[in-house]
């Protein structure tokens, strides 16, 4: 423990559903729900007009429709969401060359290596600079929190939100901690919080009160250690600026269960695919193959191989994991299936038998390519088979199952984002993170004139000003109308398209206000 609140800890309000409000003018001050948007999703982030009606992470998303029918439901633009935090990321390497990102929006910070004084004055004012150039450079905001430990800094940050700034001063942590629950100390999980509640240990003060012996019987020695020192306040931990992956995996949870054999092993043959991208991305390569499954039952199971050597071949990847599923019964059926790679380094030992068996592949598909030169393709020569196939659908056609919050592009009207679609049209708002809320609009899905495209920046290239604040309601459209806050009805009072991914779109040029916007929260 440190005499003064060097550690920081900062997190950022309401990350995923901030950015989006602040990406799309006609949401800002209303709720707003990121996550799998379909019947098995997740809520990843609810904007702080949602939580007022109950709405949090890791809800069902179809609890979140019930609880808030009238909020925006979109889909994740981690892209957009990446570019945020490397922004926030390199302000808080100006600040020490000791920084421990947790995820995207949360990290530690040691004031102390960056050569901030160890007075309570010196700590207050560089989070405060740090909260101001957060809001100047993202035009969001982000809650600090200031310890000599990285528990009460953690503690300090929850306590400051939304946009505020807590110092936890030592001297005041067994005070603080006392009357808190059980799971405000890190690794109490939900296991851990049961032992501890049939043992009637509720808060941290009766954690301190039954003693490290008792504490040792219930958990064991390492664990029941840990947790005494953490219940009275110490915790040791230092800030790690480097954090090593231990394994890069890709999984997908499903709609509807699968049961189809040929299905099952597409999936797994695509998620190894992406979790070699990932691979790839981050420099690394590795050596065992796992995969997981999670049946219709929700039990869950994993098998992996231990290759040679160490790879970040997708051929070999995609072959162990094909080798590993047809080990397991799928038949019942699988409601989400994963890929990972585990035991990481960072060099590869070439394959040089999946090189040769590669190689063979390549010659026999010429040869036949060759054979078949002049020849239609028919029932037994499909043109385009697993990637091929994906890239001749793009060509012939766009993507056409446009997902609510999706980045597009007209060629008349511009910047837009979808609101919703189904029954061959999509309706989609035209507006840019720095102009007033935009008009509505409906096209047909496959009309050539829309097209997919990158997130804009939340801040005008040119410097301009930001986007509005979070808490300020969204200004009418410029043709009178008023913006509802639903991603196009998100809400169970409309009819969804066929394939769910939003309500029946209107057949016209325009789409009407569907009904009133929920509440907001005072700041």
């Amino acid at each position: 423990m440190r005499g003064a609140p060097t550690i920081l800890h900062l997190d950022m309000d309401a990350f995923y559903a901030s950015a989006e409000q602040a990406a799309k003018p006609s949401l800002r001050g209303k709720p707003v729900i990121v996550g799998g948007l379909g019947p098995r999703g997740v809520v990843a982030t609810a904007s702080y007009e949602a939580r007022v009606f109950g709405v949090h992470s890791a809800m069902a998303m179809a609890q979140a429709r019930r609880l808030c029918p009238n909020a925006a439901f979109l889909i994740p633009r981690f892209s957009l969401y990446r570019k945020v935090s490397d922004s926030v990321m390199r302000l808080l390497h100006t600040l020490s060359p000791l920084v421990e990102p947790l995820s995207l929006d949360e990290a530690f910070v040691d004031l102390e290596a960056g050569g901030t004084e160890a007075t309570v004055e010196a700590a207050r004012a560089v989070g405060e600079r740090l909260r101001t150039d957060i809001r100047a450079v993202t035009g969001l905001t982000g809650s600090v929190g200031l310890a000599g430990s990285k528990m009460l800094a953690k503690i300090g940050s929850e306590q400051a939100k939304p946009d505020g700034l807590v110092i936890i001063e030592p001297g005041t942590e067994r005070d603080l901690l006392g009357p808190m629950s059980v799971r405000t100390l890190p690794g109490v999980g939900p296991a851990t919080a049961e032992t501890l509640r049939r043992a009637g240990i509720h808060t941290v003060a009766e954690t301190r009160e039954a003693g490290e012996a008792e504490l040792v019987r219930l958990l064991g020695r390492a664990h029941g250690t840990s947790l005494f020192l953490m219940a009275e306040g110490r915790d040791e931990r230092p800030v790690v600026a480097e954090r090593d992956a231990k394994s890069i995996s890709a999984e997908d949870t499903f709609d509807v269960d699968v049961t189809d054999r040929t299905r099952v092993q597409l999936e797994i043959a695509r998620l190894a695919d992406r979790c070699v991208r990932r691979l790839r991305e981050a420099g690394r390569s590795g050596r065992t193959v796992v995969i997981k499954v999670r049946r219709y039952d929700f039990s869950t199971l994993t098998r992996s191989e231990t290759l040679r050597g160490p790879t970040d071949d997708p051929g070999v990847v995609r072959e162990a994991a094909a080798r590993l599923i047809d080990s397991v019964d799928t038949t019942a059926g699988v409601r989400l299936l994963g890929v990972g790679v585990s035991g990481l380094a960072d060099y590869t030992q070439e394959d040089l038998f999946a090189q040769a068996a590669q190689a063979a592949q390549a010659a026999q598909a010429a040869h036949e390519a060759l054979e078949g030169a002049g020849h239609p393709p028919g029932p037994e020569r499909p043109e385009a088979v697993g990637e091929r196939a994906e890239e001749a659908s793009e060509g012939a056609g766009k993507p056409r199952h446009w997902l609510p919050g999706t980045d597009v592009r007209h060629t008349e009207y511009g910047a837009g984002w979808v609101q919703g679609s189904g029954v061959g049209r999509v309706t989609v708002r035209f507006e840019e993170p720095w102009s007033r809320p935009g008009r509505v609009r409906t096209f047909a899905v496959d009309d050539p004139a829309l097209e997919p495209s990158e997130p804009l920046p939340l801040l005008r290239p040119d410097a301009g000003p930001g986007p509005a604040p979070q808490g300020e309601a969204a200004d009418p459209s410029p043709d009178g109308t008023t913006d509802p806050a639903e991603g196009m009805g998100q809400g169970p009072r409309e009819a969804e398209g066929p394939d769910g991914s939003g309500p029946k779109a209107r057949t016209g040029r325009r789409v009407p206000v569907v009904g009133p916007v929920g509440g907001r929260v005072s700041r």
